[in-house]
């Protein structure tokens, strides 16, 4: 007996069921098919493979002297495959990767882990941090939390928090000129990354839409957690998401000087691939951001 390079897959699962049962009946069942469909797939496996398999009697199938032989190779075939699939599941559904921001990751998720491991002691957790855009297809990332407005082809996302932001400064940097009373004061001192639009939107909400950034030292931090360490050591002003540095304040590291906030349309979801929301661990972490989240939205 000769195997065609071929042989149709779907018909070997449809062999293994109907040699173990001998019956085409309780194998359809098993599979979730008719008869007539699990007698196709075994003409169509005995055609391929060009010998009998099955006698068909009245109200009963018997294996061929061919179908003895193969039965138990096929069996152990799909066992080895039934147990390489459960184990890479099994793998795949014990380390949780995040992906995120910088700041984020530091400024809120890093202080919370602990906590979601200790309620998940069986998914380990591995943290991915960037400033850019995940994509899913080309990274082990299971879930994203990212900036933006939350409509993603083919993701699901959940809304966090706002990403609005305002000045931000050391107290002992703001004494050096007396105090920031009103906006323009900003304008007195270091801007820290004083090409971010974020700085243009806020000036401009607070009523300097004209505000000359120019001729200011060009750089850029590439993240918001090193801003706020440079503001911290009173190297200038950063423009800040309040929120994220709380202790700060209570700390008296950092002040905000002005309540008013401004928006640039993009704020902070929790997004994985829609295919997946079923997972097991992706479930359980969203469980746990929308308990940790009050603002959390489906």
């Amino acid at each position: 007996m000769k195997m065609s390079t071929n042989f149709p897959l779907n018909a070997l699962r449809v062999f293994e069921a109907a040699a173990r049962h001998l019956s085409f009946t309780r194998a359809g069942e098993e599979l979730g098919m008719t008869q007539t469909a699990v007698s196709y797939q075994i003409k169509l496996l005995e055609e391929t493979l060009g010998d009998q398999l099955f006698l068909r009697r009245p109200r009963q199938v018997l294996l061929t002297t061919a179908g003895e032989r193969l039965a138990p190779k096929i069996s152990e075939a799909f066992r080895i495959m039934d147990e390489a699939v459960a184990g890479t599941k099994e793998l795949s559904e014990s380390t949780l990767v995040i992906h995120t921001t910088a700041t984020f990751a530091y400024r809120w998720l890093a202080p919370h882990l602990g906590t979601f491991q200790m309620q998940n002691p069986d998914i380990a957790v591995r943290l991915e941090t960037s400033q850019t855009v995940v994509d899913f297809t080309r990274t082990e990332a299971d879930v994203a939390i990212r900036s933006g407005t939350g409509h993603w082809p083919g993701l699901t996302s959940h809304f966090l928090m706002k990403s609005d932001f305002t000045p931000m400064l050391s107290p002992v940097l703001a004494e050096t000129i007396g105090g920031v009373r009103e906006p323009a004061d900003i304008l007195k001192l270091r801007i820290i990354d004083a090409g971010d639009v974020w700085w243009r939107l806020w000036l401009a909400a607070a009523g300097i839409p004209d505000a000359d950034l120019g001729g200011r030292p060009n750089s850029r931090f590439g993240a918001q957690a090193f801003e706020a360490a440079a503001a911290i050591a009173g190297q200038g002003v950063a423009i800040l998401k309040p929120e994220f540095y709380a202790d700060d304040v209570a700390l008296g590291r950092l002040i905000q000087p002005f309540e008013l906030r401004a928006s640039d349309g993009n704020d902070y979801w929790f997004a994985y691939q829609e295919t997946r929301r079923h997972s097991k661990k992706i479930r359980a972490f969203r469980d746990f951001m929308r308990l940790m989240m009050p603002s959390f939205r489906d």
